[in-house]
């Protein structure tokens, strides 16, 4: 309902707003509980409750977690997001930690602040990886992002801007908020600030009382929905989402095509053109896609031969630099993790050329890893568990492919699927062989990957893939051929 572009209908300006403001060793409202909607489904809830820390004065702990269940190809998907923070009485981070569980795989992120410096721990699958950043700014936890208009003053033109770490890409990033509005809705009771806030290049709508209660909250337009309530119907919201039939979020993201494609798998060729995106938003070229914008509307013309004559491309022209950065592992990707390693060398025969050795390792992944909609954290994740969805068998093969020398970068777009008439989000991989990058699908088995599969995004890491949300529920396509 409110996502349809009409959220204005709902609310209204509401006379002589007063303008609280609250220390937190003053804080009338200690815990309350949502309920989140995702895309008018029921899909979860979460809790939030603060207290003095037990150990010193003029210190706060800070409680949070989020349950959320939904179905995606007719599976349970299972997220459990748990963290705690220990704030100063300005709202300032001194320690914290975080887990995360997806699926069943787990991550656990902990550490403090602490001379101008953030030291951090993140655990998974027994290893243990030590950080730090240093700061340039105050640093503050997310949890507290609902805190903080209130404490500095709930009146209308406030603008705010602080640093935040981020647990989920571990990253300090800049938060800004605004106080708009003071406004009265049949959506909640009484009248409340809208406060918008600004994060990771996302806009959340924050409806709140004068006590600090968030009674609404909406994001990506409306999608997303979280609404004050008691805490026995947001957990039963956990019972709802379990008897849901509804796969939500393939039904919200599948990007339906004006033209049937029979067996993309043979496609070797593809022209299209992608609507509704802003000005702003680009989507990258390269040897195999070429993309350009002609007013509203971005051309892409996907050629596994290269590109067409006069194609706006990217040059393909690699610096070793660059190579090397391909070769080295990540947090996610565990390219030189033991296991992966010795998969490796048993994997590929060490007299095979480029083009053999990715072959040998797509080859083993689709003997080995089934297709299944589960979320991981790192690629050891999948070789444990044996399953994954594409962003996990993308993960495993890029470790697989830089242990064995083979440098390769994750990439996230669209691919046909014919079961569903449409496009869906998709991860696959880029290898370079042979003096250029070549598009490798080890989810579907594919080398090259058909020229249905549009690269909207390079990266893996949560913050490269928050550039999607530009995307997902937005962007319309027309075929207009392809062979």
């Amino acid at each position: 309902m409110l996502a349809c572009g009409c959220t204005g209908a709902y609310f209204r300006k509401s006379e002589r707003p007063p303008a609280p403001q609250k220390a937190v060793v003053e804080w009338p409202v200690r815990e309350y509980w949502t309920g989140i909607v995702f895309n008018g489904v029921r899909i979860g809830f979460a809790n939030f409750m603060m207290s003095p820390a037990p150990v010193q004065e003029r210190l706060y702990d800070i409680r949070s977690q989020a349950y959320l269940r939904t179905r995606i190809l007719w599976m349970d998907k299972t997220v459990h997001l748990k963290s705690f923070d220990r704030v100063r009485a300005n709202l300032t981070l001194q320690q914290f930690r975080y887990a995360f569980s997806l699926d069943g795989n787990r991550m656990i992120i902990e550490g403090q602040s602490k001379n101008g410096t953030l030291f951090y721990s993140l655990q998974t699958r027994g290893q243990t990886t030590n950080r730090k950043i240093v700061l340039q700014r105050p640093l503050y936890p997310a949890s507290a992002a609902g805190l903080y208009p209130l404490l500095q003053g709930l009146t209308i033109g406030n603008r705010h801007r602080y640093d935040v770490f981020d647990g989920q890409t571990q990253q300090v990033r800049s938060f800004e908020q605004q106080v708009v509005a003071y406004e009265e809705s049949e959506l909640f009771s009484g009248p409340a600030f809208k406060v918008i806030s600004r994060f990771l290049g996302q806009k959340v709508t924050t409806w709140m009382d004068t006590v600090g209660n968030p009674l609404l909250e909406m994001s990506m337009g409306g999608v997303i929905i979280a609404a004050l309530e008691d805490e026995t119907t947001a957990r039963n919201s956990l019972t709802r989402a379990a008897i849901d039939k509804q796969d939500s979020f393939i039904e919200f993201s599948r990007i339906r095509s004006d033209r049937i494609i029979s067996a993309p798998d043979r496609i070797t060729s593809m022209r299209m053109r992608i609507s509704g995106l802003g000005e702003s938003v680009s989507i990258p070229s390269d040897f195999r896609q070429s993309c350009h914008r002609n007013g509203d509307k971005i051309i892409c013309h996907i050629d596994l031969r290269g590109p067409p004559a006069g194609a706006q491309t990217r040059p393909e022209t690699v610096e070793d630099f660059e190579l090397d950065m391909y070769l080295q592992p990540t947090t996610a990707i565990t390219a030189r993790h033991p296991k992966i390693q010795q998969l490796a060398e048993e994997t590929v025969p060490a007299s095979a050329n480029q083009l053999q050795r990715v072959l040998s390792i797509v080859e083993w992944q689709q003997a080995h890893i089934r297709r299944e909609p589960v979320d991981v954290f790192t690629a050891l994740d999948v070789l444990e568990t044996g399953k994954a969805e594409c962003q996990g068998h993308a993960l495993l093969y890029a470790a697989l492919a830089r242990s064995a020398g083979i440098p390769t970068r994750v990439v996230n777009g669209i691919v046909y699927v014919p079961e569903f008439e449409g496009f869906l989000y998709h991860s696959w991989n880029e290898s370079y062989i042979d003096g250029h990058w070549v598009a490798v699908d080890p989810t579907f088995g594919q080398v090259p990957a058909d020229a249905t599969h549009v690269k909207l995004v390079e990266g893996h890491s949560l913050a490269d893939l928050t550039v999607l949300l530009e995307f997902i529920g937005r962007i319309r396509v027309q075929v207009d051929k392809f062979e």
